[in-house]
């Protein structure tokens, strides 16, 4: 058969509504999503990364007995094993349920189930007005008269009004039992192609004392198929693990996303509760999700708090074997970047998601530093973001001295570090070294006192001059008995 185009006949601009109407407002629960492709500005409009639980209620006139019944406008890229749709107190049950998916023309036409349609001859003319009762190939269409035409061959399908017309995937469901009348059905199903993470700005103040504003927001991605208007929304914070793959729908062609929304300074934040072990953010009013769209929300007011410039040096290599490292040179990397840190204590529950540090450069503008990836953190938890590498800071290491003797148990190493700072202001360098010859060890010497000794770390706090360099020299000793080797 040739290629047909849908026609809607409507007056003015064509609109795409969210859904087929309901009389109680839909609810979205929505998980963290790690893909950074979710929320990116390009890509394709729908998207097999994210989940969300949809909870919606939709109107239904059953006649009692068995029915077919058509519901429209679902997304794209749900999970139709785990679709539920129920009848409370009307006796009526679920029959079977097939579920086709909203690609093409097929797809579109059986959105138009149960809706006024005509059916239009190659020539224009019209073939056929009434309910449509099936799509496909083969159209069923049901007159005023009674009377039901079978349409093999027709050109385009045009609908009464643009709200018959739905995007996405639509579910045929046969019913029944129960008794006639106007009933409201409970329909949940989860779905891929939305999810939420958290999205944090925090501008550093300029001066000694490291003082930052932290704005916290939601980001929440849609390219589900489906348009969402006036939902609630709940995010949930946390690993839910799931044990199937999410579905990967057909590929759309990508239309431009719409801006994302302005917050509303004077909106509330949301309510906070906790779902097992996960944590959950209602938010306060119904929010649109138009698809394609990224939408940022508050989830705290912005506040000032208090922070930590942090410059690390940290090799990272630390101690696997089963047996002492006896060799002269076991691979210490003769030099390493410094990093440049930002830390601060959590006033609340933040969900995990990327922070954007700023500061206000000489010219008035915020500046970035650095981005970096927050992890969930508790409240009064600290938490770390790592904004890149210190240019003006450097580390070079060199081995000072070493000896081992096997038959006595014992090794002796020498370490020197040089830090440099290049830039006019001192600075405070944190070094933490990893003792990488064997689990047993003692310092024997340091230029520097320890600030921190544990089982697997050494760490020094080292300040550095402006335009200058220091030394720190340590010495550990190893040791170990022939109980702690492994018998051959």
């Amino acid at each position: 058969m040739s290629r047909r185009l849908l026609v809607l006949a409507i007056a003015g601009a064509i609109a795409l509504p969210a859904f087929a109407a309901t009389d109680e407002r839909t609810a979205l629960t929505l998980y963290r999503a790690e893909s950074d492709q979710l929320f990116a500005t390009n890509g394709e409009a729908v998207s097999g990364d994210g989940y969300a639980v949809v909870h919606e209620r939709r109107h239904f006139d059953l006649k009692g007995g068995a029915q077919d019944l058509s519901i429209d406008g679902l997304p794209s890229a749900l999970d139709s094993e785990a679709l539920s749709l129920r009848f409370p107190g009307q006796g009526t049950r679920v029959v079977s349920q097939r579920l086709l998916l909203g690609q093409g023309f097929d797809g579109a036409v059986a959105g138009l189930v149960g809706h006024n349609v005509t059916a239009i001859g190659s020539t224009g003319q019209p073939i056929a007005s009434g309910t449509l009762v099936r799509g496909g190939d083969t159209l069923v269409i049901r007159e005023a008269s009674g009377q039901a035409s079978l349409i093999k061959n027709y050109a385009a399908l045009r609908a009464a009004d643009a709200t018959d017309f739905a995007r996405g995937s639509t579910l045929q469901v046969r019913v029944a039992g129960g008794s006639a009348g106007s009933t409201t059905a409970q329909l949940d199903y989860p779905t891929s192609g939305l999810g939420w993470r958290g999205a944090y700005v925090a501008t550093i103040a300029p001066g000694a004392t490291c003082k930052m504003s932290f704005d916290a927001s939601a980001s929440i991605a849609n390219r589900s198929g489906r348009d969402w208007k006036d939902v609630s929304l709940k995010l949930v914070a946390g690993d839910a693990q799931r044990a199937k793959t999410p579905p990967q729908p057909k590929v759309f062609m990508a239309r431009a996303a719409p801006a994302a929304m302005a917050m509303d300074a004077a909106s509330m934040e949301p309510r906070q509760a906790t779902l097992g072990d996960l944590r959950t953010y209602t938010l306060p009013a119904a929010v649109d999700l138009p698809d394609g769209s990224v939408t940022q929300t508050p989830l705290y007011e912005s506040r000032t708090l208090d922070c930590e410039r942090e410059a690390l040096y940290d090799t990272n290599m630390r101690y696997y074997g089963n047996a002492p490292s006896l060799q002269r040179d076991i691979g210490m990397p003769p030099s390493t970047q410094i990093v440049s840190n930002l830390r601060f204590k959590a006033f609340d529950a933040l969900p995990s998601g990327y922070v954007r540090v700023l500061t206000t450069d000489r010219d008035g503008n915020a500046e970035l530093l650095g981005e970096g990836r927050l992890d969930d953190t508790p409240k009064n938890k600290d938490a770390t973001i790592a904004l890149g590498n210190a240019f003006d800071l450097t580390a070079t290491r060199e081995q000072t001295s070493f000896s081992a003797d096997a038959a006595s148990h014992r090794m002796d190493e020498g370490t020197r570090l040089t830090l440099s700072n290049a830039g006019d202001t001192k600075r405070t360098i944190t070094v933490r070294e990893h003792p990488s010859r064997w689990r047993a060890w003692t310092v024997t010497s340091s230029s520097v006192k320890p600030t921190k000794s544990t089982p697997d770390l050494l760490e020094f706090q080292v300040e550095v001059p402006a335009n200058g360099s220091v030394h720190l020299d340590y010495a550990l000793r190893y040791t170990w008995a022939d109980a702690d080797l492994p018998h051959q």
